[in-house]
């Protein structure tokens, strides 16, 4: 199984290259579901996750084509960029099985684009990162109050929509990503007006519901948290790019904040992650946008606690919770960080203790207090963006850090040992 080697202590200097975001990339995809002619993704990252989905698509009929290898072209730093043609023509299998949802949890978003178009879904429970039992009633809710028919048997959610789904308001209890996503697809092919209200506000969203008004539907008011669809008869074909992975932008700038040094985050937008650039900013680091991306400085100075909480956009994000917590062992006093939108996502927290990290849990607030050395160890990842955590944390310790079961890391993060290798890094992959 491969792994990742770190010799920390070198500060960061150069230009990454920011990726086409996988939380955007997975709905769009998904989308394709929706219509019998051609779907077209640019800025379409290069990650296990992706490959994964095109996998189950291609089991319900989808044919796909790539364009584009290491693209020169476009300012990205010859990184990989590529556009992806998804053609859903016929819709062969309406079931979803359990050895493909098992293996990423977004898959289960296939059940509204499929219970829209064919009035019919089979789709297994899902599985995915162990960070909190994040259970699909919201979807299943949402979907009834469309008119729905669902049952759960052996395992699979049944859905069936007689006669087409069937526009209607629905308040989530809670915002959920996930299930905007859904409801939002499933919406645009029902007939007449469907109102969601309390709904995600996140990039992401916007970016689906542009892709969707593209092909033909008719949904405003994405981005705030009530979005209202009027339903179409039927999709048709549309060309979209991905926008900017925020995720992996301020996994990066929290690593130059870590080491210190002066990178450019090339293709970044600010907008998509203000308020985590902000609290990056009161770390002592320097954040300026600029015409090509954002520029993120540190000159060495110490750096400062900050407590934070996650909260649904624009609030300060649960994917960046882990990372940030590997910046502030490091931090000069104590800092709290509080999760709450999953239960179970401090799991990095023995793994950062390893590397010599002071941390302590109470409920749902982790307390660090920084220390003035880590030293390398071996580590080993629990899920996607805790795995980036312990390379963070790596990259500032003194030593040798080796990161195990780094698949979680390929789901999520392209090739994350070039970009930072390419600023000066020491990092290597190692195979087997």
């Amino acid at each position: 199984m491969d792994r990742i080697r770190i010799v920390g202590g070198r500060e960061l200097a150069g230009t990454i290259p920011i990726s086409g975001a996988k939380n955007a990339a997975l709905p769009l995809m998904i989308a394709s579901l929706m219509t019998s002619e051609t779907l077209t993704l640019e800025n379409v990252p290069h990650l296990a996750d992706v490959e994964q989905l095109t996998r189950i698509l291609g089991n319900h009929g989808v044919d796909y084509s790539v364009n584009g290898k290491r693209d020169h072209q476009n300012g990205n730093g010859g990184g990989y960029s590529r556009t992806i043609n998804f053609t859903a023509r016929d819709i062969v299998d309406t079931v979803a099985p359990y050895e493909l949802v098992s293996k990423m949890r977004a898959s289960f978003w296939v059940i509204g684009p499929l219970l829209a178009r064919m009035g019919v879904a089979r789709v297994s429970l899902p599985g995915g990162c162990a960070i909190g039992t994040r259970p699909v009633d919201l979807f299943i809710d949402g979907l009834q109050a469309l008119g729905a028919d669902i049952d759960v048997d052996n395992g699979y959610v049944v859905a069936k929509a007689h006669n087409r789904l069937k526009g209607n308001r629905y308040v989530f209890p809670k915002v959920s990503v996930g299930a905007t996503h859904v409801l939002m697809m499933a919406a645009s092919l029902a007939r007449g007006e469907t109102v969601l209200e309390n709904a995600a506000c996140e990039p992401e969203v916007v970016n689906l519901a542009e892709c969707l008004n593209a092909m033909g539907a008719k949904i405003h008011g994405a981005g705030t948290p009530t979005i209202t669809i009027d339903g179409v008869d039927q999709l048709s074909g549309a060309s979209i790019r991905v926008i900017p992975d925020r995720i992996e932008t301020g996994t990066y700038a929290m690593a130059v904040a870590m080491t210190g040094g002066d990178v450019l985050l090339q293709g970044a937008q600010p907008d998509l992650l203000q308020t985590a650039l902000d609290v990056i900013s009161q770390t002592g680091a320097e954040i300026t946008p600029t015409n090509e991306g954002i520029r993120v400085k540190r000159n060495g100075a110490g750096i400062s606690p900050v407590d934070v909480t996650t909260e649904p956009f624009p609030g300060f994000p649960t994917d960046l919770q882990a990372q940030f917590m590997g910046l502030m062992t490091k931090a000069k006093g104590k800092s709290h960080i509080t999760e709450t939108i999953f239960e179970n996502r401090f799991m990095h927290v023995q793994e950062l203790a390893r590397l010599g990290a002071r941390i302590h849990l109470s409920g749902q607030t982790a307390i660090v207090e920084g220390v003035s050395k880590l030293k390398g160890a071996p580590v080993m990842a629990t899920d996607l963006r805790a795995s980036v955590s312990l390379v963070i944390a790596g990259l500032a310790a003194e030593g040798e850090t080796t990161v195990n079961r780094i698949y979680h890391l390929d789901r999520g993060f392209e090739r994350l040992e070039d970009k930072l290798s390419g600023c000066g890094a020491v990092i290597e992959r190692i195979s087997g």
